[in-house]
C-alpha cells in the first residue's frame, strides 16, 4: 500500500506531553478519545517518562487534510520521537493505538524496547471492516454523538457503566465532542489495515492484553497476536470489556510496571 503523505501528520503539528522520569514510554490512544486517556497511568511515572500526544483529528490535534493510514501514523510517531530527540522507547497502544504500535514496532525496531498491546488486532474481520464504513458515515452525517451510548456498551461492562466510573464518564464526555471528520478519517484507516504479515517482524519483548470480555474478534485477535509475535505474552483482563485499562486501572497499572520494569 502506499503511504499517505500529509502535511497534519508531521511532528510540528502535535504537542508531546512528557511527564515523570526514567526510560520514556510512549502511550498510544484509541479512537475518539485523547492523550488524557492515560491518566490512569499516572502512578507509572515514578519508574518511567509518561510521553502522550493527541492522534489526528482528536483532542488538540488538527483534522488530517485527507486520508492517511497506520503507516502514515507510525511514521508521525517516529518524527516525533526524532524531533523530541528520543531513542529507544517503550511503546503501549490499545485499540487504535495498538495497530500503530505494532506497525511501529515491525517497521522501526531499532526504536522499540518494550511493547504493550491492549485490546486490538492486526485487522478487522470483515464483518467489522463493513462496520468501520458505517460509523465513518454516521459521523460525517450525524457525529459521533449519535453514536455514544452504543460504544460505551463495546468499551464497558455493565457494571462500570451503572456505576458511572471515572473512565465512563471521561469516554463519553470526549466522544460526544470528537471532531465527526477526525473520527471518519480513523475509522477508514482502521478499515483498510493488515498488519498480520508484520506480526514475525516484530522484535521486542511484547505483552499483550485484553479484557476477557471483549467481543470475540478481539479475543481471537489477542490470541492470535500473542502466537505470532515471537517474543510474546498474553493476559486477561477479568470482567472487562474493550477499554479494559479504564475499567480496571489498578490492574493495568499492575501489568504494565511488572513487564516494563523486568
Amino acid at each position: 500500500m502506499t503511504t499517505l503523505k500529509h502535511a497534519s501528520l508531521d511532528a510540528s503539528a502535535i504537542t508531546l506531553h512528557r511527564d515523570g522520569r526514567g526510560p520514556p514510554l510512549v502511550l498510544l490512544h484509541c479512537l475518539g478519545v485523547d492523550h488524557r486517556f492515560w491518566d490512569f497511568a499516572g502512578d507509572l511515572a515514578s519508574d518511567v517518562t509518561l510521553l502522550r500526544y493527541d492522534l489526528p483529528g482528536h483532542g488538540a490535534s488538527a483534522v488530517a487534510a485527507g486520508p492517511y493510514g497506520i503507516a502514515d501514523l507510525s511514521a508521525q510517531l517516529a518524527e516525533i520521537l526524532t524531533a523530541n530527540r528520543i531513542g529507544r522507547a517503550h511503546v503501549a497502544g490499545i485499540s487504535l493505538g495498538g495497530l500503530i504500535a505494532q506497525q511501529f514496532a515491525a517497521s522501526r525496531p531499532e526504536l522499540v524496547d518494550r511493547l504493550v498491546l491492549i485490546d486490538t488486532t492486526p485487522r478487522y474481520t470483515d464483518e467489522l471492516r463493513a462496520m468501520w464504513v458505517e460509523r465513518a458515515a454516521t459521523a460525517r452525517t450525524k457525529g459521533v454523538a449519535a453514536m455514544v451510548d452504543g460504544l460505551l456498551k463495546i468499551w464497558f461492562s455493565d457494571g462500570a457503566l451503572a456505576c458511572n466510573e471515572a473512565g465512563v464518564r471521561y469516554v463519553r464526555e470526549t466522544l460526544a465532542h470528537s471532531p465527526g471528520e477526525g473520527y471518519a478519517l480513523a475509522c477508514e484507516a482502521l478499515k483498510a489495515a493488515d498488519l498480520r504479515p508484520l506480526a514475525a517482524r516484530i522484535v521486542a519483548p511484547t505483552l499483550v492484553v485484553c479484557g476477557d470480555d471483549d467481543i470475540p474478534s478481539f479475543l481471537d485477535a489477542a490470541r492470535w497476536l500473542a502466537s505470532n509475535i515471537p517474543s510474546a505474552e498474553l493476559t486477561w483482563i477479568a470482567g472487562a470489556r474493550h477499554a479494559s485499562v479504564l475499567e480496571k486501572p489498578e490492574e493495568a497499572r499492575r501489568l504494565m510496571r511488572e513487564f516494563l520494569l523486568r
